[in-house]
């Protein structure tokens, strides 16, 4: 463990009567608090712990245990540190010059930062609804402190869902900007079938070129054939590759999953975790990871075998399959993370926004960070973005 937990010393606020302490995984594993923690969510504690276990990456993982008056734990909130890219989303004009820059002064811009949330994922709030207030009060009026003791400059709160702009209302009182990220997206799956859905919904072009890619998988020999499966610990040296094809292929790159991450979602999360797998001839040519949550399915990563994907219309396939399976086992939402949104706009889904909330501890820097924000944020170099319906509601 790294030098920074050793401080925790919780500060006070007097605001919210409450206090955050910096502590151990060690220290909240078997806390009561812990162990129903994000239990409403798709990634519950479990994920958390996995994510913490398997991906590394230079990583440093904490907890912030957010105390009420009386010293009980009323909510704990997962943070990680790293040394963040702050042009990492810009476009490529902006990326050349960053390049050139970095040559002499390899450090530019990267700064260490604290992200309270999930490293592989969107970030949640602790607790229930009517706690959520109480939590992001407390946890707003004592974060600069906190990160002063962390060593950690600059603040982000990662990915946290539109929902709570009204909880989170508090950081931006306290100076922090909120813009956009990659939104993620979202289609009701309330049809009789695939097909209902295509005459629904989709636009008489887009409905005779997707029949049209999927009567072309549809004549491959040997056929595709399409499995489910909760754990592919046996497998995952044959899946992990196509992973990282798709990994290596995206403009916008983040955490980097793991062998191990595929393998502990099977073994530890099995209620909640599907594998898709797509063969030919018994080789995986595609798998998806999707997480369940009540009426939901979700899927979080994707891989291909590029190879093959283009010919046999590989992402058209799987979102067909995974739509058909969701309706016959009774979802009633299809969601997915973000990037390539361009099929999913034609595939008529709708922008899931997620918010990043953004301060510097030093008040004369974050003046200007704020003004700066807007200009770098990433959804900004995405043209495809603009053409959704609801895209205003990234700013909201």
């Amino acid at each position: 463990m790294h030098g920074f937990f050793r401080s925790a010393t919780p500060t006070r606020s007097a605001a919210a009567r409450g206090s955050v302490a910096i502590v151990y995984r060690h220290e909240i594993a078997t806390h009561p608090r812990w162990e129903k923690a994000f239990a409403a969510h798709r990634k519950d504690r479990r994920y958390y712990e996995i994510v913490e276990d398997t991906l590394r990456q230079d990583f440093d993982y904490g907890y912030f245990a957010i105390k009420d008056e009386h010293g009980e734990v009323r909510a704990i909130q997962p943070f990680f540190i790293l040394d963040q890219d702050l042009l990492a989303g810009t476009g490529p004009t902006v990326q050349r010059v960053v390049q050139f820059v970095r040559r002499l002064w390899p450090r530019f811009l990267y700064v260490r930062t604290l992200m309270v949330g999930c490293a592989a994922g969107e970030g949640h709030l602790d607790g229930d609804g009517e706690a959520h207030r109480i939590t992001a009060t407390t946890l707003a009026d004592n974060i600069r402190t906190l990160a002063r003791k962390l060593k950690t400059p600059i603040i982000v709160l990662k990915e946290f869902p539109a929902h709570y702009r009204s909880s989170l209302q508090c950081f931006r009182d306290k100076g922090f900007a909120r813009v956009p990220s990659m939104p993620m997206t979202r289609l009701s799956i309330e049809y009789k079938s695939f097909e209902d859905y295509l005459n629904r919904v989709i636009s008489p072009r887009t409905r005779g070129k997707l029949r049209r890619k999927l009567r072309q998988a549809a004549r491959a020999e040997p056929a595709v054939q399409m499995s489910v499966v909760q754990d592919v610990s046996p497998i995952v040296d044959e899946i992990y590759p196509l992973y990282l094809q798709v990994y290596e292929r995206s403009s916008l790159r983040f955490e980097k999953l793991t062998k191990e991450y595929l393998s502990a979602l099977g073994r530890q999360m099995p209620d909640k975790v599907r594998f898709f797998l797509w063969r030919q001839s018994e080789k995986v040519i595609a798998f998806a990871v999707y997480l369940v949550q009540d009426a939901g399915i979700h899927s979080e990563y994707i891989g291909f075998d590029y190879r093959v994907a283009f010919d046999l219309n590989l992402y058209y396939l799987v979102f067909r399959d995974t739509m058909e399976w969701g309706i016959a086992n009774g979802y009633k939402w299809f969601g997915s993370t973000g990037l390539n949104y361009d099929p999913k706009f034609h595939l008529r889904q709708s922008l899931d926004p997620v918010d990043l909330y953004v301060r510097h501890t030093s008040g004369l820097i974050n003046s200007v960070l704020r003004r700066i924000l807007p200009l770098i944020e990433p959804t900004r170099y995405d043209k495809t973005l603009r053409q959704f319906p609801n895209y205003k509601d990234l700013w909201g």
